[in-house]
């Protein structure tokens, strides 16, 4: 019988035997709680990036309640559900969204993914690592709040990127999700995105606000990453099941999502690209328990 400590050997002997290609870049994108634009977010980035000629692949995280590919009007046969149980691969799963960018898409209802074992981690970074063509980007939109999938998948990221809004609870539970991931896994760097907000003004002191909590509480970084205005062009878009940078390329959300796609790709040269557990390479596997990943 293989055990878990083989499986992981022959993780890690398969990556380093792989050719040497340029790393890719990860970045989960979370929140505290629902209803802040955040799959909206994601999507949007994911165009705007493949129109500026990057490779971007998008992983709805959502496993259980996954509508990444209703939002984009898309209609997947396979989903993360049939890699996970080791009926399909990635590769066979990957549904082409606009601009040509890949989408991994979950499945919904399914309350037995909402946390991933060992096991499933494992099988799933195998999965990763057998990729023919990685993307440069992957994007993975996680579940709002701070179950063991969310937590799981912002350790794997290079970054996470923090969706918020003005609304208060937006604000405490961002809160609560940045404290978890600080206080029990080291987590200490945080990029904040500020969404819905009428004015840089507003979207600048949300930002002041968390850190002056964070601050005070919490021994970490947090790094204003930009704003995205309240728009009536995005809940047209998001009625059309198209992307707002390709629906209204003109419209202020659109020009701010393509310019927070510019400074995300940036974020290469800020920190080396050694996430916390690595999704594509030799990793050490999380459990909801681990304290300090």
């Amino acid at each position: 019988m293989i055990t878990k400590i083989d499986q992981a050997s022959g993780l890690r002997a398969r990556a380093s035997a792989q050719p040497t290609l340029p790393p890719v870049q990860v970045i989960a994108v979370s929140s505290g709680k629902g209803g802040v634009g955040k799959t909206n977010i994601v999507a949007n980035i994911a165009v705007a990036g493949a129109k500026q000629g990057t490779r971007v692949m998008i992983m709805d995280a959502d496993l259980a309640l996954g509508n990444l590919d209703v939002l984009l009007g898309l209609t997947p046969v396979y989903s993360l559900e049939d890699v996970i149980a080791g009926r399909r691969t990635l590769e066979e799963i990957v549904v082409e969204g606009p601009a040509g960018v890949q989408i991994l898409p979950a499945t919904s209802g399914v309350q037995d993914l909402t946390a991933l074992s060992r096991d499933q981690q494992l099988h799933l970074q195998t999965q990763f690592l057998n990729l023919a063509t990685p993307p440069e980007l992957l994007l993975i939109d996680c579940a709002a709040g701070i179950s063991a999938n969310v937590l799981y998948f912002s350790l794997v990221a290079h970054e996470v990127l923090v969706v918020v809004t003005p609304e208060p609870t937006s604000l405490t539970d961002a809160y609560a999700l940045i404290k978890v991931l600080s206080t029990r896994y080291r987590q200490k760097r945080f990029r904040i995105l500020i969404n819905m907000a009428k004015q840089v003004r507003e979207a600048k002191d949300v930002f002041r606000k968390l850190s002056k909590v964070t601050d005070r509480f919490l021994s970490l970084s947090l790094d204003f990453a930009g704003w995205v205005p309240l728009d009536d062009h995005l809940p047209m878009a998001v009625c059309q099941q198209q992307a707002v940078v390709e629906a209204f390329p003109k419209a202020p959300s659109s020009r701010a999502l393509s310019d927070l796609m510019t400074t995300l790709l940036g974020w290469r040269s800020d920190h080396p690209m050694d996430g916390g557990l690595q999704l594509f390479g030799p990793s050490v596997l999380w459990t909801p328990t681990q304290e300090g990943a």
